[in-house]
């Protein structure tokens, strides 16, 4: 199953987003297309090939991971597991999950919230 399977068609917009700001969006889509957008997808295999000599590698800094609960690529292939279970924390020793009710934009849809958390981890490590 693709995730274009999971997707159905909105009978209205979701209240995170109005028209002009999803017309300024069909209009930069319409100038340039998807090519751009698709590219990250089309790179997956290099990007895990050139990044395979860290495979297994400890992230040894504070990370502040946060997820939509209803992300639609939360649920795909076992990514809720792997972040919820211990493999991502022991890839991430200092590693806080935040998990917000929200969906793939999460940064949109939720913008106070994200916003809120990233201070709120900025905050643990003051200037010198």
């Amino acid at each position: 199953m693709e995730i274009i399977d999971y997707l159905g068609t909105p009978s209205r917009l979701p209240p995170w987003i109005t028209e002009e700001e999803l017309q300024v969006y069909a209009d930069k889509f319409q100038e340039s297309g998807f090519t751009g957008a698709l590219n990250y997808y089309r790179a997956l295999d290099l990007n895990w090939e050139l990044t395979a000599p860290w495979q297994g590698s400890k992230i040894r800094v504070p990370v502040k991971f946060m997820v939509g609960e209803n992300d639609i690529g939360f649920d795909i292939n076992g990514i809720r597991q792997y972040i919820e279970g211990n493999i991502f924390r022991n890839l991430i020793p200092d590693l806080e999950v935040v998990m917000l009710d929200g969906h793939h934009y999460l940064q949109q849809e939720k913008h106070q919230q994200v916003s809120e958390e990233i201070l709120s981890f900025l905050a643990k490590f003051p200037a010198e």
